[in-house]
């Protein structure tokens, strides 16, 4: 019986957004709540404060609020004290997706497993999981739709935004000593994804994130500039040398996902 309980980010006002997700719910049988998702004007703490101008370049407020929307979304974790499936509001899912669950539940030693795929190569082991269709984790760049953050791994993720926030792939991607995992095949895509993969997605969700541009570097000044630059410059330093020290055991490689997606009735 699956008792792992889905988090569904969902923005006030998305309402065809929650209904796809809702749909999803129904046909997998899966326990579920709604995350109400930040949004710029209920952004805390707010744009100007030290904690969204530490990455690696200047982000965009939209940026920030999907962050602080994962935060909410990892506290209802702590507050559960249960591993949960934490999903944005356009993940695509696998209808074995619940018979995975059950046995990713079953688990130990395991922060975080990523479930989607998104066009670029990951770094993961060669050698799969014994007990699960996952693959150890080492290097992620892209994508935060869908995951099962247990709570240990929660508390990691709320620490490091605590020190600096980041769009949300990137701060699950260079969480030190997050151990994670990915689903292979992947059991969910973003809908914004499908026509890369092949597929007719069921309904259109354009990326929320690129409605608002990119601050302009040239706009910083001089100093700012150059700390955003020294930051990038560490952690393309980092990734370099988490690829060397992975390498023997790991593989980059693309993940295929699984042929297997649902079909939610949108009616």
């Amino acid at each position: 019986m699956i008792t792992m309980r889905a988090l569904i980010i969902n923005m006030d006002g998305a309402t065809d957004r929650m209904a796809f997700m809702q749909a999803q719910m129904e046909t997998l049988g899966l326990d579920w709540e709604r995350v109400p998702a930040v949004t710029p004007g209920t952004l805390h703490p707010p744009e100007a404060d030290p904690v969204w101008h530490r990455w690696q370049r200047p982000m965009r407020v939209t940026e920030m609020a999907l962050c602080a929307s994962h935060m909410a979304a990892w506290r209802r974790v702590l507050a559960l004290d249960a591993p949960c499936l934490v999903l944005e509001d356009d993940a695509w899912l696998a209808r074995d997706l619940p018979d995975h669950l059950g046995r990713f539940a079953a688990l130990t030693g395991i922060d975080h497993i990523s479930l989607e795929t998104r066009s670029r190569r990951k770094l993961v082991a060669r050698r799969p999981h014994h007990a699960a269709a996952i693959r150890r984790l080492y290097l992620d760049r892209t994508g935060s739709a869908a995951m099962v953050v247990w709570p240990s791994g929660a508390r990691k993720l709320l620490a490091a935004a605590a020190r600096a926030g980041a769009p949300s792939d990137a701060l699950i991607s260079g969480c030190r000593g997050l151990v994670s995992y990915q689903a292979d095949p992947a059991l969910s895509i973003q809908l914004d994804q499908a026509e890369a993969y092949g597929r007719q997605a069921p309904m259109a969700a354009p990326s929320l994130i690129d409605r608002v541009a990119k601050p302009p570097p040239r706009a910083l000044a001089p100093g700012a500039r150059l700390a955003y630059r020294a930051r990038r410059w560490g952690a393309q330093i980092a990734m370099a040398a988490r690829i060397v020290a992975h390498w023997r055991g790991a593989e980059r490689c693309g993940i295929a996902v699984t042929d297997n997606l649902v079909s939610p009735d949108l009616s």
